[in-house]
């Protein structure tokens, strides 16, 4: 259930390419993941709306935080409003700093979204969790010994094929 949650908040939020990722941007997209590092967006084709992806974590934080704000209100009423005023302050700065966490989290999944979409069109036969790793190294290797981007494929298959 959360995974399809997760699904439809990716597919509303997110503005995507209809071509496909050239196996160039794959291979950097691919290594930049690998080393846990950000990736650039439009070279996976996607962008984030920014607009929708406020009213989705909007909708989430107001499932969140709307059952503690009734529980929270009949404690407030009763304390001081100085108090009332600094906890509303630092719940007000927590929903910002969750949605930029919200705002992250969207595009890593959206990164390996489109990762795995395009590794099965430039390696159908090469399971991606299994060979990730070993195409990322394949492809370091590639770029320090400048194999030209039109022979890449091939260095990178020839050597995926010999393990």
């Amino acid at each position: 259930m959360f995974q399809e949650i997760k699904n439809k908040i990716i597919d509303y939020v997110f503005i995507t390419s209809k071509q496909p990722v050239l196996l160039k941007d794959l291979l950097i997209a691919n290594d930049l993941y690998t080393e846990k590092m950000r990736v650039d967006a439009s070279k996976l084709g996607f962008r984030l709306d920014i607009g929708k992806a406020y009213k989705a974590f909007a909708a989430i934080a107001l499932v969140v935080v709307l059952p503690v704000a009734l529980v929270a209100h009949m404690l407030l009423a009763k304390i001081d409003s100085h108090a009332s005023i600094i906890v509303s302050i630092f719940l007000t700065a927590l929903i910002f700093i969750y949605f930029n966490i919200f705002r992250e989290r969207l595009v890593d999944s959206m990164t390996i979204r489109r990762i795995r979409k395009a590794w099965k069109n430039h390696f159908p036969y090469f399971p991606y969790a299994e060979y990730h790793e070993k195409v990322a190294k394949l492809y370091e290797q590639a770029e320090k010994a400048e194999v030209p981007r039109k022979e890449l494929e091939v260095y990178i298959l020839d050597h995926l094929s010999k393990e």
